[in-house]
This record gives C-alpha cells, sequence and structure tokens, in this order.
C-alpha cells in the first residue's frame, strides 16, 4: 500500500522533468526568461496535483492489484 506521501514525492519527481520540458518549449516560443518561469512553475503546480488526484484515484481501483495473502511466514 502506498502512503500519500509516497504519492507527492512521485509526483514531485515526475514534475521536475516536465518543468524543464515546458521551461524550454515556453521559452523557445516567447523568447523570454520571465515568462518561461511562470510557465513552468504555474504548470508544476497545476499538474503536481492532477497527478496526485489521478495516483491516488488510482490507489483506490483494484484493476491489475495482486491480492494480498491472508497470511505471510
Amino acid at each position: 500500500m502506498e502512503t500519500h506521501l509516497r504519492s507527492i514525492a512521485k509526483a514531485v519527481s515526475w514534475r521536475i522533468g516536465g518543468t524543464a520540458v515546458t521551461f524550454t518549449i515556453a521559452l523557445l516560443v516567447s523568447g523570454k526568461i520571465d515568462i518561461a518561469v511562470k510557465v513552468g512553475l504555474l504548470d508544476t503546480l497545476v499538474k503536481i496535483g492532477a497527478f496526485y488526484l489521478h495516483e491516488r484515484t488510482w490507489h483506490r481501483i483494484g484493476f491489475g492489484k495482486l491480492k494480498s495473502p491472508d497470511y505471510e511466514i
């Protein structure tokens, strides 16, 4: 079972790469670092929240999960 903290850590680590890509694209399109930073930060905040909700929703869905045994030795 995954904790909420683990889901948050996964979301943050995933977004580091995504933010770099978004920042680069915004910089190439706008040519302005301040706009690229704002777009990158907003994108990161929105997508961390979206990923967290997505992750927690999938945590509640049984599809593809292996059932834990009643006991383990």
